[in-house]
Order: C-alpha cells, then sequence, then structure tokens
C-alpha cells in the first residue's frame, strides 16, 4: 500500500495558487484533463492539497461509504456559509436524521400533487410564446422553474411577483459568486469590497424572506400542500425529545437548499436539453410525434410520464452530458485505503460526475448529444451520477426528473425550436455551467 505522495499530479500548477486559475477559467476542461493523468490524481486549491478520484469504482467507493469518506472540503464550506446545515451540506453524522426528516417532502403522494404545477407552469409558458419569436433557452426555463419552485415550496404563501424578482436575482448573485468565493483565499472574502457586500446583502435577504414566512406559517397553523408545510410538520419517531423535528433554523436551511436546487438545477438541465434537441432535427421530430400520440392538445400529466419514454431519454441524456453537479468534496474521516494507496485522516477527495460521464471507455462518443443511447439500456448506478451516489444521493431526484420530462414534452407537443446560429453552444464557467449561446427560435407545430 502506498502513501497518497506517490500519486501522480497534475500539470500546471502555480506558486501560491495551484490549479485555482486553471479550475476558474474552465472547470470542465481541467476536470476531464485530470483522467488522462492517472485513477487518482493530486492537484492544489491555493495551498490545499486534493485528491481526485477518476474511476468508477473508486468514485463508488467514496460515495457509499459516507462515514469514512464525509462531506468536507472547500465546496462543503462554502456551502454551509450559503445553504446552512441543511442535507446538501450535512455531515454524516445529522444527515438519517434529517434525510428522514425530509423525505415525506418527496413521497410519491407528493409528487402527484407537484406534476400538476410542473405541466401548468410549463403550459403558461408555452402559450406565452409566439410564432417565430427568439428566446434565451437560459432565461426561459429559469423563469419556468422559479414559478415551480415557489409554487411548490410556499405554495399559498408565495410572495408577489416583486419580491419573488428581487429573491431569485439574490440566488442569482450567490450561485454566480459561489466559485469565485470558493477559489479565493478566505481572507479575500471578509473584506468588504462591492462583490462581498452584494453576496452577503442576497445571501442575508433570501435567508430572511424564508425565515419570516417560515414563522408566519408557524404562528397561524394553516395547513397547506406544499414543502414548506411537509417540512414544519415532520415527525422523526426514531429520535426522542426536541430533535424529533426540524427547528427554525434547520428549516430555513432545508427551504433554502431545495429553493436553491428547485431553481438553478433543474433549469439548467431544461436548457441545456432545448439546445441539445434544436440542434438534433431527428430527435426534436420524434418528441413531437410522441407529444402528438399521447398528449394531443392536452397538458401532460403525472400518470403519462412512464409513457413519456423519448423525453425521459432526453433527459436522461442531457444529465449524462451536463450533469448539475461539475465537481464535489469529500474528506477522509480516518485512515483508510483507495486504489491501493493509504489515506490519513483530514485528506480531500474530489469526485465528478462530469468527468465519469465523459469517459470514453464507458460511454462511446462521450460528447455526442445520444438520447437512443438509453433506448434499451437503463442507467448503470456506477457509472451515470447526475445526483450522486450512496446515502447523500440526491433526495429531489425524482422531483427534478418529472419535471424535466414532462416540460420537455410541453414544449415539444407546441413548439419546434431551431438554433439561430451555426455556433455550437458551450458551457459557461461555474459550479453549474450553462449552455451558451442558448438563442432558439420558436416555430408552431399547430
Amino acid at each position: 500500500m502506498s502513501s497518497t505522495e506517490v500519486i501522480p499530479s497534475a500539470p500546471g500548477s502555480l506558486p501560491l495558487v495551484g490549479h485555482a486559475l486553471a479550475l476558474a477559467r474552465d472547470p470542465l476542461r481541467f476536470v476531464l484533463a485530470l483522467a488522462a493523468v492517472g485513477p487518482l490524481v493530486r492537484f492544489r486549491l491555493g495551498t490545499l492539497p486534493v485528491v481526485m478520484v477518476c474511476e468508477p469504482d473508486l468514485t463508488r467507493q467514496v460515495l457509499l461509504d459516507a462515514h469514512t469518506f464525509d462531506r468536507g472540503g472547500p465546496l462543503i464550506d462554502l456551502g454551509r456559509e450559503i445553504f446552512g446545515n441543511g442535507l446538501l451540506t450535512c455531515p454524516a453524522s445529522a444527515h438519517h436524521r434529517q434525510r428522514r426528516l425530509c423525505q415525506p417532502s418527496f413521497h410519491p403522494r407528493r409528487l402527484a400533487d407537484y406534476a400538476p404545477v410542473f405541466s401548468a407552469a410549463a403550459q403558461r409558458l408555452t402559450h406565452s410564446w409566439h410564432d417565430g419569436q427568439v428566446i434565451d433557452a437560459n432565461s426561459e426555463m429559469r423563469q419556468l422553474t422559479t414559478q415551480t419552485a415557489v409554487e411548490t415550496l410556499l405554495g399559498s404563501t408565495a410572495p408577489p411577483s416583486e419580491t419573488r424578482a428581487v429573491l431569485v436575482g439574490d440566488l442569482e448573485t450567490i450561485s454566480t459568486g459561489a466559485l469565485r468565493r470558493m477559489l479565493c483565499p478566505r481572507p479575500l472574502n471578509a473584506l468588504p469590497i462591492p462583490f462581498n457586500r452584494r453576496f452577503g446583502l442576497a445571501h442575508q435577504r433570501l435567508r430572511h424572506a424564508l425565515a419570516s414566512t417560515a414563522a408566519s406559517r408557524r404562528a397561524d397553523g394553516k395547513r397547506s400542500n406544499d414543502l414548506l408545510d411537509s417540512l414544519l410538520t415532520a415527525v422523526d419517531t426514531d429520535t426522542p425529545g426536541a430533535g424529533s423535528v426540524l427547528d427554525e433554523h434547520e428549516v430555513v436551511d432545508q427551504a433554502l437548499t431545495f429553493f436553491a436546487a428547485g431553481i438553478e438545477s433543474t433549469a439548467n438541465t431544461l436548457a441545456w436539453a432545448l439546445v441539445s434537441t434544436a440542434a438534433s432535427p431527428d430527435v426534436a421530430t420524434r418528441l413531437g410525434t410522441e407529444a402528438d400520440t399521447l398528449l394531443g392538445e392536452r397538458a401532460p400529466t403525472m400518470a403519462l410520464v412512464p409513457a413519456l419514454t423519448t423525453a425521459a431519454r432526453v433527459v436522461a441524456e442531457t444529465l449524462r452530458l451536463h450533469p448539475p453537479l461539475t465537481m464535489a468534496n469529500r474528506v477522509v474521516m480516518h485512515a483508510t485505503e483507495l486504489g491501493g494507496h493509504h489515506f490519513a485522516p483530514g485528506t480531500t477527495i474530489a469526485w465528478s460526475p462530469y468527468l465519469i460521464h465523459h469517459h470514453p471507455g464507458l460511454y462511446p462518443h462521450p460528447d455526442r448529444f445520444d438520447p437512443d443511447r438509453w433506448q434499451d439500456t437503463t442507467p448503470d448506478r456506477r457509472t451515470y451520477l447526475p445526483f450522486g451516489a450512496g446515502p447523500h444521493r440526491c433526495i429531489g431526484d425524482h422531483f427534478a426528473l418529472t419535471q424535466a420530462t414532462l416540460t420537455v414534452a410541453s414544449i415539444a407537443a407546441h413548439w419546434t425550436l431551431t438554433p439561430v446560429t451555426d455556433q455550437v453552444p458551450r458551457p459557461t464557467a461555474g459550479l453549474v455551467p450553462r449552455p451558451h449561446p442558448a438563442r432558439l427560435r420558436v416555430t408552431a407545430r399547430r
């Protein structure tokens, strides 16, 4: 068994900053380049040494053993600053209790309640377009997921449109600034410069809005069929005392996590799905045929989701090509072995669904958008990781898949989308890369 010191290092390290600049400039290119170095690769974020896991079996070992490889490192530390200690960021010691308390919010029965919200929002958006209009897929899908996130989370207590616009703008400030703060030395993040002030104000305002809404809901005692109600009323019978319910801070942590994921990640997936199908006329044609056969003029429903196989394959392939997360971290909690190497406690481990999904040995022509690769097979849990794996797998995976499938089908029923330019969309730099350019022309099918 070898120590981590003999693991090969990524080229291009710079004094003081290590590989932080390369990661900030082009995260996807940096991550993919690591796979050519070896199954395990060392790199540095500033002075922090990190080991990237580049093979699916090793990645799965890290994800399944949450007690040995616990949540930690720069991404998680940043996440805790923004989202608190919710499901996205909490350590293994707190995760099991939180997961039990949040699970009712995503029970299949609740998902059937959310599906009409997804469908209605997609119908409203597509009915607002006109023949020949040029849309920006990023902004349109963000508008859509904002509506559904607010309605499914807050229901009847959703804020007015003016307040909602401010909160969504705050979330945009947080999401676009997250990578910058992660790669900056901590002392710089504390300086009172304009960027830090904007980031801090956005974070404070967003948490305050959710806390006020939760407090008002607790005070009036009225029940509502939404995610917030589910969080406020959840009881864990396996935990005695006060820990059997989510306290005020925990409710806000979970609500903020679900709010951000419901808007940012799903909007990004849908934008990539639209851009990719617009550039693939044969796929778009099959989507339209499926929508004609199953929907006609009707809005899609939860009952139709299993039959929307073409739409589901488009979503699955989009999540392979453009997973919601580029890279995440774990920290070794006690001495262990991984890939024939000894890892000491405190070692920072990185893993990347993007890297695994673009491995040519796992996916032929990995950069090609090919929904048909899922026609006669289902995603392998070892090599398909858009929602992670193991005990920390995303709790909202079926929520996101249902919304994405219903939305893709709704759009295909009414519109044919075509690119405005011949320029191939490229991912923007960021933790959740968006397609650019994303301008599409919509043409009425009926």
